[in-house]
């Protein structure tokens, strides 16, 4: 279904590592650390600034992968993984991107699910590498029936 769109890839995209919508993010999964939240703590901490939460990125724009046209309901969010090479600090600018790792099908007890790989990467503006996630849409045989009418 999606084995064509392995290896495209999306635009960049700048984001905000923005310093209230990382404390709505802590606070949304319970996690009120100061080095999440507290200025005056941060400036005791290594980093000296304020860092985010590690699955932060989830709320990032990736940017859109024109090859890849999926329905914005009935998706099942699979997993997610997450590599740093550091923490994401509050006010720095980052671009992310996304692209298609891979795409298989496995036999369920509904049918036919498909497994769609996507990675996104997230750097600073002079392209070094910050994180990496993966994430595994699965994409089960009632939607699969609907994209393919």
């Amino acid at each position: 279904m999606f084995k064509d769109a392995i290896g495209k890839r999306s635009p960049g995209v700048k984001n905000v590592v923005e310093r209230g919508a990382v404390k709505k993010f802590a606070e949304s999964i319970g996690d009120l650390h100061p080095i999440f939240i507290d200025e005056e703590f941060a400036k005791t901490t290594r980093y000296k600034k304020n860092i985010a939460p590690p699955t932060f990125p989830r709320v990032f724009d990736y940017g859109v992968i024109d090859e890849l046209a999926l329905p914005a309901k009935g998706l099942i969010h699979g997993e997610q993984k997450y590599h740093y090479k550091r923490p994401l600090l509050v006010g720095e600018e980052i671009i992310c991107y996304q692209e298609v790792e891979d795409y298989y099908e496995k036999q369920g007890k509904l049918g036919n699910m498909g497994f769609l790989v996507l990675k996104q990467y997230g750097e600073t503006l002079n392209e070094e590498l910050i994180f990496t996630a993966e994430q595994v849409v699965i994409i089960n045989e009632t939607v699969r029936k609907v994209m393919s009418i």
